[in-house]
């Protein structure tokens, strides 16, 4: 494994997107533990689109204008759900003091779809993983697997590192009613962008 897959892939894994969005809300609203499930979620999450990848399924949603259409779509519904649930008072993403506990497997699920739905991840996945793979390697289904393996690795420790940074803040955002509905509505603005930018997405 080269030190450039490394440090290309540290850089992928800190640019801000959707599962930094979550993790992020999840810690400011729910807590240390609940971003650590997050975390956890938007790394699974990742597992679809590697195997997608490395099946070839990523190269149909490349050829194929109706399979990336609905899988798209089915992206950008999702991603405007996730903002009209942070929209809501008392929504299960609200950020607030006496928000209610979401439980573990919502958060996973939650986590999961949003990178499940997401085909331009599996398109950059076909892109990215074989450039580091080896002219004439003798397994080159296992070296694909490693690098996923150490993606994911490094996607989970940078978002705990995300979540529990923002449940740090968590006391002074609860503590604060305006900082709060600023918080809320930029989290489901920002939702909402990155669903208009995946609407408008080319293959």
């Amino acid at each position: 494994m080269s030190i450039e897959f490394l440090l290309t892939s540290i850089v992928v894994v800190l640019l801000p997107g959707t599962g930094v969005l979550y993790t992020l809300s999840v810690g400011l609203g729910q807590g240390g533990r609940a971003s650590v499930i997050a975390a956890f979620g938007c790394t699974l999450g990742i597992v679809p689109t590697v195997l997608a990848s490395i099946l070839g399924l990523a190269a149909l949603l490349h050829t194929s204008a109706i399979a990336f259409q609905v899988i798209k779509y089915l992206g950008v519904a999702y991603l405007f759900y996730m903002a009209w649930s942070m929209l809501r008072e008392g929504g299960a993403l609200a950020v607030s003091g006496d928000a209610r506990k979401i439980a573990p497997g919502r958060i996973i699920l939650d986590a999961v779809l949003l990178n499940a739905l997401n085909p331009k991840l599996s398109l950059f996945f076909l892109a990215f993983l074989p450039q580091f793979i080896p002219a004439g390697a003798s397994n080159p289904m296992g070296l694909l697997l490693l690098l996923a393996a150490t993606f994911m690795a490094l996607t989970f420790v940078v978002f705990v590192g995300y979540g529990l940074c923002a449940s740090l803040a968590r006391r002074y955002v609860v503590s604060r009613p305006s900082v709060m509905v600023w918080l809320r509505r930029s989290f489901a603005a920002t939702f909402g962008l990155l669903g208009i930018r995946l609407a408008f997405a080319g293959r």
